[in-house]
């Protein structure tokens, strides 16, 4: 059995990358767990950060992953796409795992969070005032990050979100 521990220890590179990572991300692969026959299930969805710098989404009550999240909020978030050229496990990707918390609507947090997506995200002015649609946030419990080959490290939610950012849940 091969005990060998694959993780470099978390360093100010690792935390650069990774947060780099979740503010540059324009989407992200979702894993949740499907409500009806446990089985894994991911979609793609559009993300953002708050103004703490935690990622966001946009997204309808009619998606399977809506209700999915509504039964169990336990999520993952894959970002990081690979470039034009080389081979895609070359290039950086973290997996998030995230508990999703829906934002209500007609609150003051719904109202700045829709400034601030909208002007990340302006393509969503077409929808984001459909009844259907509402933000979901996507609070840290840790991550790995994939910097490529021989270069990965387990990440604490502390190293994920600047202390000045924190959020308690």
């Amino acid at each position: 059995m091969n005990t060998r521990n694959p993780f470099q220890p978390v360093d100010e590179t690792a935390r650069e990358l990774a947060l780099d990572l979740i503010t540059q991300a324009r989407f992200a692969a979702l894993a949740v767990v499907h409500p009806d026959n446990g089985l894994p299930s991911i979609s793609r969805i559009a993300l953002a950060t708050d103004s703490a710098g935690w990622p966001l989404t946009l997204i309808s009550d009619l998606a399977e992953h809506s209700r999915a999240l509504e039964a169990n909020p336990a999520c993952a978030l894959l970002i990081g796409e690979p470039a034009d050229k080389g081979d895609p496990l070359t290039h950086p990707r973290l997996t998030l795992h995230c508990t999703a918390r829906p934002i209500p609507r007609a609150t003051e947090e719904h109202t700045a969070l829709r400034a601030s997506y909208l002007s990340q995200r302006p393509k969503a002015g077409l929808y984001i005032d459909f009844a259907d649609f509402r933000f979901v946030r996507f609070e840290i419990v840790d991550g790995l990050l994939n910097g490529g080959f021989g270069k990965a490290w387990k990440m604490t939610r502390e190293d994920l979100c600047p202390p000045s950012n924190q959020r308690t849940t």
